[in-house]
């Protein structure tokens, strides 16, 4: 796929896991746009909350210069969608988070422009080291930050899965915005929690490193992560850096004007969504 003067290769994979009867995760990939989304909410509610939020977003396909700017404005359409969703008495409300990257320049030098609401996470690999871009918004990533969990013990938390920031709260969410320089031969990962609830980052970086094929990763990974036990929708995107662009420096330092990483959390209580759920990875 060619994004202006750079080429990707991508391969992407979905699967309602071992315990879901539907699949409430949705993909949006091609032409530099990069994007998961899993839903949330009763009554079918996530997985049309998810196809809605990657629909308003797919307009960034189109444009040809992306700044956050342009993104900021689709995120509050992709807002008004999702809170648009009927979900019938005592609904507990649509949701959605979306995580991803769209290739976008700065004084015609490409960069990846990584997008964040919520638990769903955007990785790096680049010389063989897996790095986790997006931050999560979570409660035990608050709790991990403030170094009263660790890592290991968050993966087990009985609320890992509430989120603190995502589609379809009352107030719009303001996404995390983040500038990587493109790379030749990295490797983009961009997945819903289904898949890092059951692997590891070290095994996902090894199944990364073992598929040169996009497409192969991407299923091995949705496969292996059936194998560990499912218990979520599972979604996985896998894109490679493939020509036009320069070797491995990555020196270039964030673009002047551009969005800083924003590194905080937003402490959103689960009162704050209609209904009261901020718990996508739970049955329902």
């Amino acid at each position: 796929m060619t994004a202006a003067e750079v080429v990707l290769s991508w391969g992407a994979a979905t699967h309602e896991g071992r315990r879901r009867r539907v699949n409430e995760d949705s993909y949006l990939a091609g032409d530099g746009v990069f994007f998961v989304a899993d839903g949330m909410g009763g009554h079918d509610a996530g997985e049309v909350a998810s196809a809605l939020a990657l629909e308003a977003l797919s307009p960034l396909r189109d444009v040809a210069r992306v700044d956050p700017d342009v993104v900021v404005d689709l995120v509050a359409a992709a807002q008004e969608r999702v809170r648009g969703i009927e979900t019938g008495p005592g609904g507990r409300g649509a949701g959605t988070t979306v995580t991803g990257a769209v290739v976008a320049y700065q004084d015609d030098v490409p960069y990846w422009l990584f997008v964040n609401l919520g638990d769903s996470r955007t990785y790096l690999l680049s010389a063989g080291t897996l790095d986790q871009v997006s931050v999560d918004h979570s409660e035990v990533q608050q709790l991990v930050d403030a170094g009263l969990l660790t890592v290991q013990e968050a993966r087990h938390h009985p609320r890992r899965n509430v989120v603190t920031r995502a589609l379809g709260a009352d107030d719009t969410p303001s996404p995390d915005f983040r500038y990587v320089p493109l790379v030749l031969d990295d490797r983009l990962l961009v997945c819903s929690d289904g898949l890092t609830v059951e692997l590891t980052d070290e095994r996902i970086a090894q199944v990364l490193l073992d598929h040169p094929d996009p497409q192969d990763a991407a299923s091995c990974l949705v496969e292996e992560a059936i194998a560990a036990g499912g218990r979520d929708n599972i979604t996985v995107v896998v894109v490679d850096v493939t020509s036009g662009v320069g070797g491995t420096d990555r020196t270039t330092t964030t673009p002047r004007g551009a969005f800083v990483p924003d590194e905080d959390t937003v402490p959103t209580g689960a009162e704050s969504w209609r209904g009261g759920a901020s718990v996508p990875g739970q049955e329902d």
